[in-house]
């Protein structure tokens, strides 16, 4: 494709992506399909640059202010991933002064607010949290996130999958803490391999492994993943209990639970029986109450630790949105702490970096449910699920994760034991 006129498409695609009324994966995902004459390096090209621009967001609007021409273009120019070369050929001899007046700006003389590209209500509690950690943050959220693979234990062990992705010319090294975890980097295409369509991988983000392995199911336990969405912890879930036992996948979303049908089909397991539930009262779970061995709530939230690879939440989100979230994730710890029988384990987790999604709700948890469940502290936990460097992933009692910390995307977790 001429060089312009894949710029063209580029602005195009980012007007669809700054309205911010849809999670821009699927506004990509819809674009490409009603461009399916669009090559692989010309794909790659237009949903990088977009995903840059929603990165460095308020940069590239300040920057575009002095340049001319449709503001989508103007910021495609800025952030454009397709290689300087092809890009000069579409560019006028003004808009190639203008670009490199702009590269040859200094950063670190620009104000905070263009350097850290986020919004004020979720820099300052940012900032108030990490100190001196939050710039490292800030240029951990600018960066692609690795690709992470579980290896299903069920059909392979992980040395022999390193193996096999290494004749196929890809190189997985094991994740520093889950034993069950590869990282790969780039984005080899996985999806036609014999590895990935037999089921002896699936991706998934180690901190997400890292839940599974806190809620540490055993053979021929009762289980359930009361927010299972797409089934990505479930089927983490459902190997670790070797395919024994019951493990219930509960959300309240059908159309995410039909995602996970290809995947479990691919996995092996006859142990996990997907249910779509009303909501955390549902009639369901009151036949199910106080017959749980372990139950995962990895609650709805504002999903802020992602933003390596959801960059648009941080527009799309706010302060109102937050605060209705901490009300329906108290509701849904709630019930889903009816479920468990004394002994039993519960998990709460989000991938959220903030405090009132995380440390807020789990105090409160304690405080309100201190007669009946016991907080346990989450080191002892993973060490015992054989998680190594377990000390580096905790904050007092909870599993706290940072991208700039530990190559994971954010994550919180806190645990009880029902007295």
């Amino acid at each position: 494709m001429h060089p312009n006129a894949l710029l063209d498409l580029t602005a195009e695609l980012l007007r669809a992506v700054l309205r911010l009324d849809q999670p821009a994966d699927a506004v990509v995902s819809a674009f490409f399909r009603q461009h399916r004459a669009l090559g692989t390096r010309e794909r790659h090209t237009l949903a990088e640059t977009a995903y840059t621009v929603l990165r460095q967001r308020l940069l590239f609007q300040h920057m575009a202010q002095s340049g001319s021409g449709p503001l989508e273009r103007r910021l495609a120019i800025l952030a454009w991933q397709g290689g300087e070369v092809y890009l000069r050929g579409a560019l006028s001899p003004n808009e190639q002064t203008w670009l490199a007046e702009f590269q040859r700006i200094d950063r670190s003389t620009l104000a905070e607010k263009l350097r850290h590209n986020l919004p004020d209500w979720l820099a300052a509690p940012l900032k108030a949290t990490l100190g001196d950690g939050f710039w490292p943050l800030v240029d951990a959220m600018s960066a692609q996130a690795p690709l992470d693979l579980r290896v299903n234990l069920v059909k392979a062990r992980r040395e022999d999958v390193v193996a096999t992705l290494a004749a196929a010319g890809i190189v997985a090294t094991p994740t520093p803490y889950s034993p069950w975890g590869l990282r790969v980097q780039g984005k080899p295409a996985l999806s036609k391999l014999d590895v990935f369509t037999g089921g002896a991988v699936e991706v998934q983000d180690e901190g997400s492994q890292l839940l599974a392995l806190l809620t540490d199911p055993k053979r021929g336990e009762m289980v359930v993943d009361f927010c299972a969405g797409a089934g990505g912890k479930t089927l983490a879930l459902g190997a670790a209990m070797r395919n024994t036992g019951r493990l219930y996948a509960f959300d309240v979303s059908g159309h995410r639970l039909d995602a996970l049908k290809p995947r479990l089909a691919r996995s092996g397991l006859s142990n996990v029986h997907p249910a779509q539930i009303a909501h955390e009262r549902d009639e369901r779970i009151k036949r199910l109450a106080g017959k749980i061995d372990r139950v995962l709530v990895d609650a709805p939230c504002s999903g802020l630790g992602t933003l390596r690879r959801n960059p648009d939440l941080k527009w799309r989100q706010s302060p109102q949105a937050v605060a209705e979230l901490r009300v329906k994730q108290a509701a849904i710890l709630a019930g889903a702490a009816r479920l468990l029988k004394p002994g039993g384990r519960l998990v709460y987790a989000t991938c959220s970096l903030l405090a009132d999604e995380n440390e807020a709700v789990a105090e409160a948890f304690s405080a309100e449910r201190a007669a009946d469940f016991l907080p346990l502290p989450v080191q002892a936990l993973l060490e015992a699920a054989h998680v190594e460097r377990a000390a580096e992933l905790v904050a007092g009692p909870w599993l706290r994760l940072w991208p700039h910390v530990h190559a994971t995307d954010g994550f919180f977790a806190a645990v009880w034991q029902r007295r």
